[in-house]
């Protein structure tokens, strides 16, 4: 591979060198840079997955899973990544994103290509034979399953509902203390026949692998199956739809689609990017509520703490019903487990596990049910394998790692500011003020940097919740007290003192 075609003697290994290895070390800083310049969130769900295929001729060639991927990326980022990648290889002229696994040219043509097979987790439980899950441990599954439809959107506008998994239903929505409260409140909006919505919207929140997405997917079948027009959609689908009718001058049809439903549900509402995206977010949601359409929406946090998104939609979003779902008790944990295991059978019949077994996994593991159906998925794989009955031991062997992943403690900037204040001796309104006296200035900026690394906000959403700073005064902040945390062992044991305390 090289980055210029009349370059073969390597006399170049600087910044721009032309081996492989100086490349993808050079991609590898692009995706650091820009990951601290847009923030984890922004990262995670844009960047995480591009890939570096190879440099040639001052063209950067980048592959993407999915075409939304590249869709939004060209439409978004695409120049802030190309100035970046310049200026680490200058040889870098132009970027050209594809689709991993699609050829290059000729493009695929808006209504003649067929969407790839998933190869997500779902395309794995159907090619493996073993069973899929039944909590709400699919949503990557079903996120991933639909990027195939997502992609071939209609170019006219037509905003179409994202697909229903048949197995998410309340019928096997294993209820429990912790998530009772969201379940009664599905329940009755998915079967509410009077006039008007009855919480509006249901706004529901909870950390992953709780059964935010299986409790959506079961509203859904119930409101279908007493006639109602419904159309489910993730945050990216909508974000897509909107781009897509925009490109295609199609917007009209986009709003009149999504406003003549009765119900329209909204998964991951935090990634929602974007200021016109978020207008007509926005839009359609007071347009809806105003007509006494139901709305339901799931986030993986309370719509007080979606800094990215603008406040009148916050505002909106906070004005129905807000119930979250909590962490799995033992006894939720034990149910979940059961069900998983009776499932199991169906296909395999001879697979037993005891009960002091399944007593076990279930007090073990905490952190979520996708846990729980990582366990059961390796007590079969063993049971099958080795043929040799499952015993407590075996347990213990094959779920150690997921035994260690606890969920961590959400640690919410305003701790972290008044820890901070209180341990340099200021208040908290000092460091959220202009002052830039070297007293407040100093656990101003430790405050930015333990917001950045002991949370997921992003840069921008930092900043806000820092007196409406810019994204870049944080990222300063960030690098001068790692860098003073590199000089300094003094401060950085003061800095291990302040994360130890917050984490405990």
């Amino acid at each position: 591979m090289q980055l210029d075609g009349s370059r073969t003697d390597g006399a170049d290994n600087g910044r721009n060198g032309n081996g492989a290895g100086d490349v993808q070390a050079a991609w590898t800083r692009v995706k650091r840079r820009l990951r601290a310049e847009l923030g984890e969130d922004v990262f995670a769900s844009w960047f995480a997955r591009l890939e570096l295929e190879d440099v040639v001729n001052g063209v950067a060639r980048l592959t993407v899973p999915t075409r939304f991927l590249k869709s939004w990326i060209e439409s978004h980022y695409v120049d802030r990544v190309l100035n970046t990648f310049k200026s680490e290889v200058e040889d870098v002229v132009r970027l050209d994103v594809s689709v991993r696994g699609a050829a290059s040219p000729p493009r695929p043509v808006a209504g003649v290509a067929k969407p790839a097979a998933p190869a997500g987790p779902l395309a794995r439980y159907q090619a493996s034979g073993a069973p899929a899950p039944t909590h709400g441990a699919v949503a990557n599954a079903v996120s991933e399953a639909a990027a195939g439809a997502r992609a071939d959107a209609s170019s006219s506008g037509d905003m179409s509902s994202a697909p229903l998994d048949a197995r998410l239903t309340f019928a096997s929505f294993v209820v429990g203390r912790s998530n009772a409260l969201a379940h009664a409140a599905g329940e009755r909006v998915s079967r509410h026949d009077g006039e008007g919505a009855l919480y509006n919207p249901l706004y529901v929140h909870a950390g992953v692998g709780l059964g935010k997405t299986h409790l959506l997917h079961g509203i859904g079948h119930a409101a279908r199956e007493a006639g109602r027009r419904v159309i489910y959609l993730t945050a990216d689908r909508f974000m897509y739809g909107f781009v897509n009718a925009l490109k295609t001058q199609n917007a009209l049809a986009f709003k009149e689609r999504l406003r003549a439903i009765d119900l329209l549900i909204l998964d991951d509402v935090q990634f929602i990017q974007g200021k016109s995206i978020q207008a007509e977010f926005g839009h359609t949601l007071n347009a809806l509520i105003d007509a006494g359409k139901q709305v339901v929406v799931a986030s993986d946090r309370p719509p007080t703490e979606l800094e990215a998104l603008d406040e009148r939609v916050r505002s909106r979003l906070a004005g129905g019903l807000v119930v979250e779902i909590g962490t799995l008790d033992e006894t939720l944990r034990a149910s979940i487990l059961q069900a998983r295991l009776t499932a199991v059978r169906v296909t395999h019949p001879t697979f037993e596990v005891a009960p002091a077994v399944a007593a076990y996994v279930a007090k073990a593991i905490t952190a979520n049910g996708r846990d729980l159906e990582g366990a059961v998925n390796r007590l079969l794989a063993h049971a099958t394998l080795t043929g040799a009955p499952v015993t407590v031991e075996t347990a213990e062997a094959a779920i150690r790692d997921l035994v260690k992943n606890r969920e961590p403690k959400r640690i919410k900037i305003e701790d972290i500011q008044k820890l901070v204040a209180s341990r340099y001796n200021v208040s908290r309104s000092d460091i959220l003020s202009e002052r830039r006296t070297a007293a407040v200035v100093k656990p101003r900026q430790i405050a930015m940097y333990l917001s950045k690394v002991l949370t997921l906000r992003s840069l921008p959403e930092i900043g806000r919740r820092f007196g409406g700073r810019d994204h870049t005064t944080v990222l300063h902040a960030v690098r001068k007290i790692e860098k003073l945390i590199g000089d300094d062992p003094v401060l950085g044991d003061e800095v291990e003192l302040l994360k130890r305390m917050l984490q405990d």
